[in-house]
């Protein structure tokens, strides 16, 4: 019987998606232990309701487990599969859009790079290094599927920090899939690609339909005005560098240089850019969290169990019946002495093909990327590599064991410290004072005027390195 622990299980839309998920295979359905776990009671107990409400719909015998306790959630699990959000919406997310803000420095989601993706990941490293802590004690074997933003600074972290077995899951990729296949009128599952790059900034490398290049088709999109409002972004950049982005418009505008100017408002209506998106979008969450819990107490409110696109279920199937499984994870640069991207860092976390089953879980070298995609993410990346950094020296240095504040145990987060922020700007650069623990780390973040225009270009394979397979979309 695998046991599989949901940490953060509080964030119950996402969680009922991942368990219902999980109990639609016929060999899991009956055979698996599923533990909820959050700080937070009362969302926890939401969270039961609809996970029973799943079983019920299922027709599963699963064992359904909750407890407010991480050690008891984690002993003796198989997979561990993290959800939560450390400091919840207030204070912490609400914080790394006003402060910023006050100093002229505006934010459409903030949790990936940028401001407000540092300080974020600073506040959860503490807490995902402890959890990573009690996994090598209690389910030293088992599986860490790493949800949780920013991707690849935690990512990152848990790599120079723990033995546990770790991948991270984004539905970045197989989701702007579905926004391509629906712009080109294409079923997705008909699309072969490759994809690489790092989390929200990995780029599709080869994009193809009956073997023929869909490239040329997203440029008669540009030509003939059908780019979607919400996409003008993404469509942009694919004109400068060539390729197309895997995470949103409103995503990849705040970390990328050229988008989101104080001196210069007019890109913000140029490409519909959504300034405080994120926080629009946890408010209207919120209110339906609220409406849903009403309605399952009042015993009411129909569960729909209909997969999702997340990869985390399927790979669970894959590891536990050694049917194969394709898809993107992001995982440490080197693999077994081999470099996956050849241009990037080698400790860096990467997003590239992965395939799960009796094996366990392999990723595969995708060689070098063209140099301008190589050149953008090396940029982020190295920011990605000093915030994990600079966290793990404050976890090690035993800080995080007397944090400057002890958020609410709000939402669907764990208790954690908020790191204090001092921004000031000048001209075209950003310089972020973050006071840590063990002392004061300055990181400047330099923008530019302009992307430079490239030809897209095939990447340059590593032929010391084993070639990734042929990928359709993940079934």
């Amino acid at each position: 019987m695998p046991k599989v622990a949901f940490i953060g299980a509080g964030s119950t839309v996402f969680a009922k998606n991942l368990m219902a998920d999980v109990l639609s295979y016929p060999q899991l359905r009956d055979s698996t232990e599923l533990v909820l776990m959050d700080v937070d009671e009362r969302r926890l107990e939401t969270s039961e309701i609809v996970a029973r409400r799943v079983a019920e719909k299922l027709e599963s015998r699963a064992t359904i487990v909750t407890t407010l306790d991480q050690r008891e959630a984690v002993d003796g699990a198989d997979y561990v599969l993290t959800m939560f959000q450390v400091g919840g919406y207030r204070p912490a997310t609400v914080v790394d859009f006003e402060v910023p803000k006050e100093f002229g420095l505006r934010q459409t989601i903030a949790d990936t790079l940028g401001v407000g993706g540092i300080m974020r990941g600073l506040r959860t490293i503490p807490v995902l290094l402890r959890l990573c802590r009690d996994m090598e004690e209690l389910c030293p074997d088992a599986w860490l599927f790493q949800y949780v933003n920013p991707m690849a600074i935690l990512c990152w972290a848990v790599a120079r920090a723990s033995s546990i077995k770790t991948v991270g899951l984004c539905h970045s990729v197989q989701g702007t899939l579905g926004d391509l296949a629906a712009d080109l009128g294409i079923p997705p599952g008909e699309i072969d690609y490759l994809c690489a790059g790092v989390n929200h900034l990995a780029f599709y490398l080869r994009l193809e339909h009956d073997d023929r290049d869909l490239y040329p088709l997203l440029q008669r999109v540009i030509e003939e005005g059908r780019v979607p409002d919400t996409n003008r972004v993404r469509y942009e950049l694919m004109q400068h560098f060539g390729y197309f982005v895997t995470e949103s418009s409103e995503h990849v505008s705040e970390y990328t240089p050229w988008f989101i100017k104080a001196a210069r408002p007019e890109p913000i209506e140029q490409f519909n850019i959504p300034l405080d998106e994120y926080i629009a979008r946890c408010e209207a969450q919120i209110a339906e969290w609220e409406g849903l819990r009403r309605r399952l107490l009042e015993g009411d409110g129909d569960i729909s169990t209909a997969r999702s696109n997340e990869y985390g279920a399927p790979i669970i199937h894959a590891l536990e019946t050694g049917e194969q499984f394709d898809f993107y994870g992001n995982v440490p640069n080197s693999f077994e002495g081999e470099v996956l991207i050849s241009n990037l860092a080698p400790d860096a976390c990467v997003e590239v093909p992965c395939t799960a089953g009796a094996d366990g879980i392999r990723p595969h070298a995708v060689g070098a990327l063209p140099p301008q995609l190589a050149a953008l993410i090396s940029v982020g990346a190295f920011f990605q590599g000093r915030t994990a950094i600079a966290a793990q020296r404050g976890v090690d240095a035993g800080d995080h064991d007397e944090p400057f504040w002890q958020l609410r145990r709000w939402s669907w987060g764990t208790r954690a410290i908020l790191v204090p922020l001092v921004v000031t700007s000048w001209g075209h650069g950003l310089q972020a004072r973050a006071l840590t623990m063990n002392g004061l780390s300055t990181i400047r973040l330099v923008t530019y005027s302009a992307p430079p225009t490239a030809r897209r270009s095939e990447p340059e394979p590593d032929r010391s390195l084993s070639a990734p397979p042929t990928f359709k979309r993940a079934k």
